[in-house]
């Protein structure tokens, strides 16, 4: 099904248009287990070849609780046998939870407001794919956005900032992301960045959002913005 909460809704509709044919994708627990609703909804299921780090193929994926299950899958491997998939660069895109990134463009899952979380199997899924898509709300704790006549307005930010200016721990190394030539997208409900060989850019933002009122005052550092697009309106109806 298709994720009730707006901003789910929004990211997840946004990340499948990165979506290829015929690419073998990864999916991360959390908002990207929302993709899967929009690729059902869309049926484009058969032309791509889905995995899930349980070692779920294919499927009717299944979200929320019972990520990492899907109805009919076509392959079942052990995960020790899906990371060596993984490790070996089997995944063309991965989609990704993301609980902080900075300046640098190094994104944070491991260790959240000084609580150990752990990484699980995203550093080798995130350092490996060609792709790799973060999927995350632009702010939390609070945040409530709304879409009405065509335009996103932020009704109330969140108390706790995604975008800072370093990231408590690096799960995700950026450095490391050009050093192997990944192309590396950031997306939330109201904006979409990217990894650039020296910075993070701004590359979309949301209809109805401005960059100086709903962006800038809310993050730690100041990105590229040299041309600065508007996420399709398809993404929010």
């Amino acid at each position: 099904a298709m994720p009730e909460k707006l901003e789910r809704r929004i990211i997840a509709r946004r990340a499948a248009l990165e979506l290829r044919n015929g690419a073998s994708l990864n999916f991360g627990f959390g908002i990207p287990g929302g993709i899967f609703g929009v690729i059902a909804e869309q049926g484009k299921s058969d032309d791509l070849w889905m995995s899930v780090e349980q070692g779920v193929h294919n499927g009717r994926m299944l979200d929320d609780r019972l990520f990492g299950a899907a109805r009919n899958p076509e392959v079942i491997v052990s995960s020790i046998e899906q990371f060596d998939y993984y490790s070996g660069g089997g995944i063309d895109i991965t989609f990704l939870g993301m609980g902080e990134a900075d300046r640098a463009g190094n994104v944070n899952v491991s260790h959240l407001a000084g609580n150990l979380i752990g990484p699980g199997g995203f550093m080798e899924i995130a350092q490996n794919a060609k792709k790799v898509v973060f999927c995350g709300t632009f702010d939390a704790q609070g945040s409530k956005v709304s879409w009405s006549q065509g335009r996103l307005t932020v009704k109330q930010a969140g108390q706790i900032r995604k975008f800072v200016d370093k990231v408590e721990r690096i799960t995700f190394s950026a450095d490391f992301a050009r050093r192997r030539g990944q192309d590396v997208l950031y997306i939330t409900e109201r904006a979409v960045f990217r990894l650039l060989p020296d910075a993070m850019e701004l590359m979309e933002i949301a209809p109805g959002i401005q960059i100086e009122r709903d962006i800038l005052p809310y993050m730690d550092f100041r990105p590229c913005m040299s041309a600065v697009g508007t996420m399709p309106v398809s993404v929010f109806q």
